[in-house]
């Protein structure tokens, strides 16, 4: 007989501003066959979209609004509290330092507006543009020491047309990121 009930992956989603990406892979963790369930949020900013969302979904959230140091020490204690499996950032606009990865020791993943290795780091929308890509796109990676550049998990291309500037790309890449992340993850977990 097939097992039906089996331990889901406790996860966290670290964020900075709307938790679009957050609430998809919240939508994501309600369906059957997702792997994983959403445990906190964690956001470094006030008042942002993404911690109401976690409020009106009762999913345990923190607003730590700290330099990074400290913000760091207190998420790793609250990553611990909580038995966190796996560590999602979406959409979260700091870079965590190796001391950080290192303490954590267990899987960090990452969503990033291009194709990488292409185009790493921030304006990513405005870069492609500028430069003339004819493509661009967004990938799932783990976190390494390294700036975006771990293994990737997965990753979709856009095109891009010659109408498409920095907001209308953003929003395109934006709706493929909804799909890949959460289809990532789940994918991730054995």
């Amino acid at each position: 007989m097939e097992k039906l009930n089996f331990n889901k992956k406790r996860v966290a989603v670290f964020i900075s501003g709307k938790g679009t990406n957050f609430k998809s892979l919240y939508k994501f963790s309600k369906l059957k066959k997702s792997k994983y369930k959403i445990t906190i949020v964690i956001s470094n900013k006030k008042n942002t979209l993404g911690i109401a969302f976690a409020k009106n979904n009762r999913i345990k959230n923190f607003t730590l609004i700290d330099k990074i140091n400290l913000f760091e020490k207190k998420s790793i204690k609250i990553l611990k509290k909580y038995k966190i499996d796996i560590l999602c950032l979406a959409g979260f606009m700091r870079i965590l330092s190796v001391n950080f990865i290192n303490k954590f020791k267990k899987p960090i993943l990452n969503i990033h507006p291009s194709l990488l290795p292409k185009l790493k780091g921030l304006n990513t929308h405005e870069r492609a543009i500028k430069r003339k890509h004819k493509f661009s796109g967004c990938t799932v990676h783990l976190v390494n020491a390294r700036l975006d550049s771990g293994k990737k998990l997965g990753q979709v291309k856009v095109k891009i047309t010659k109408n498409d500037n920095a907001k209308s790309l953003e929003k395109k890449i934006l709706r493929q990121e909804h799909i890949l992340y959460p289809n990532s993850l789940n994918n991730f977990i054995n």
